[in-house]
């Protein structure tokens, strides 16, 4: 795949934002590390030829025209992260590149998913340096010579999640086809009223300290780290389902069940390297949002948090049950901070903001421990699905959305779930990244490869 940058140029808001307050990050913004997160949505060439797909020059004015716009609204995104403390300068405006791809997108599909990392901005899951200025959000148009499009996104961690990622999307493609009533709200305050930012000013001044360094340690490790693109069929994961249910866990959603499979093949996997069965933690991104009372879906930032499941080979005399990963992962989730009930009682109490805060103090002292059992596995997963799907710029639904290429030199065990309805309504595409042995392990799996196909396109 051969690709050229055509242009680069800064997207500012279309209104002035001199006047604007500072925004305020919060607990969870400052605890996560520099990084970026990558998405790209692919949408394949339309045959009418009045189409904006084939009117590349418009459509590209009306992306540029219509994001500025958006960003009006989005403001922190266009901004300068201070101090780990709060986002302002709002008129630094946005990285915007063109590019043109000299290949047609469905080689990309029969291809190597690292090429992917070529078609956005910032390389993924990257320890980003913090002593420089790290754009919050960049995007790459890249026009294949089939004519199809696909739109990069790398979105920095420090300040944003998917959730957020996927509401100003489907916000910027309803500006850009004049659909206002699309348009979702951003909540800019909720997620730093709820969860306050931790200042030099607080009576613990080594908490920032403490735990952005845990958190660092956590996220980071020197290793030979792969991704590849596994793709779970509809069919297999009704099946799948079926396998992992129990008296405790009779209906598993998908992303259980998924999630639970590849743990369990992945920890076989690092066993065998290890050379004899250990401790192993499964933590899963849990979006706050929803759980919230009233439900906050619009909040920006990083409005998510780590429930941590664990495995002990020393606990069970058998070999690991699928149903026990799934009653072990299910009951994480279903916990603490994440029972509504438990929540909306913290939330109720006259001093809210300290339960809520206190409670995140709590999670992160047993990530502590978890971190000084120095031989445990750590995977960590998180579920992209449903997020993507709506986003039409006029172009069409996408025909596929893509994720990590090849992370950086320094990562953890990693696994994005992602719809792949090109392969069959509710299938499943997973980005998995190991260190290499247990990826080549993993990959000849014939248990854990009969639910999945690595690319259905060869």
């Amino acid at each position: 795949m051969e690709l050229n940058i055509v242009s680069k140029e800064i997207i500012k808001p279309s209104s002035q934002t001199h006047n604007l307050k500072r925004y305020n990050l919060c607990l969870f913004d400052q605890l996560i590390p520099n990084t970026y997160l990558s998405i790209i949505l692919f949408y394949p060439i339309h045959n009418d030829p009045k189409d904006l797909t084939t009117d590349h020059s418009k459509a590209i004015t009306q992306l540029k025209k219509s994001l500025s716009e958006t960003l009006t609204l989005y403001y922190p995104l266009s901004g300068k992260t201070k101090n780990n403390l709060y986002v302002d300068e709002f008129s630094t405006g946005v990285i915007f590149i063109e590019a043109k791809v000299k290949c047609q997108m469905s080689e990309l599909f029969q291809g190597e998913n690292e090429l992917q990392n070529q078609l956005v901005p910032f390389q993924p899951f990257s320890h980003e340096k913090t002593e420089d200025y790290v754009p919050i959000i960049a995007f790459q148009l890249n026009i294949f010579s089939c004519g199809g499009i696909a739109l990069g996104i790398s979105l920095g961690h420090k300040n944003n999640d998917i959730a957020m990622l996927s509401n100003f999307l489907k916000s910027w493609s309803a500006i850009s086809t004049g659909s206002p009533e699309k348009v979702i709200k951003p909540d800019l305050s909720s997620p730093a009223i709820y969860f306050p930012p931790r200042t030099n000013d607080d009576d613990d001044d080594d908490f920032l300290s403490k735990y952005t360094s845990l958190m660092d340690r956590l996220w980071f490790s020197e290793g030979d780290y792969v991704t590849k693109r596994f793709v779970f069929p509809a069919k297999s994961i009704e099946t799948l389902k079926q396998k992992a249910k129990s008296e405790r866990v009779p209906n598993p959603s998908r992303n259980l069940a998924i999630s639970c499979l590849i743990w369990k093949h992945a920890m076989a996997a690092s066993w065998a390297v290890f050379g004899s069965p250990k401790a192993s933690i499964a933590g899963q991104a849990v979006n706050m949002r929803p759980r919230m009372k009233p439900k906050l879906d619009g909040a920006v930032g990083n409005f998510f948090w780590w429930s941590m499941a664990s495995y002990d080979p020393n606990d069970y005399n058998n070999e690991v049950e699928l149903s026990e990963l799934v009653v072990q992962m299910k009951e994480s989730i279903t916990t603490g901070l994440f029972d509504e009930d438990y929540l909306s009682q913290l939330m109720m109490m006259a001093n809210n903001k300290e339960g809520l805060v206190s409670e995140v103090e709590n999670q992160l002292e047993i990530m502590s421990c978890i971190e000084l059992e120095n031989n445990a596995d750590i995977f960590v997963f998180t579920n992209w699905k449903d997020f993507f799907g709506e986003v039409d710029f006029g172009f069409g639904k996408p025909l596929s959305v893509g994720s990590i290429g090849k992370v950086g030199p320094a990562f953890r065990n990693l696994v994005i779930l992602v719809d792949a309805d090109q392969w069959g309504k509710g299938s499943v595409d997973a980005f998995i990244t190991l260190k290499a042995k247990e990826m080549t392990l993993l990959r000849s799996d014939e248990a854990f490869l009969h639910f999945t196909f690595q690319n259905p396109a060869k």
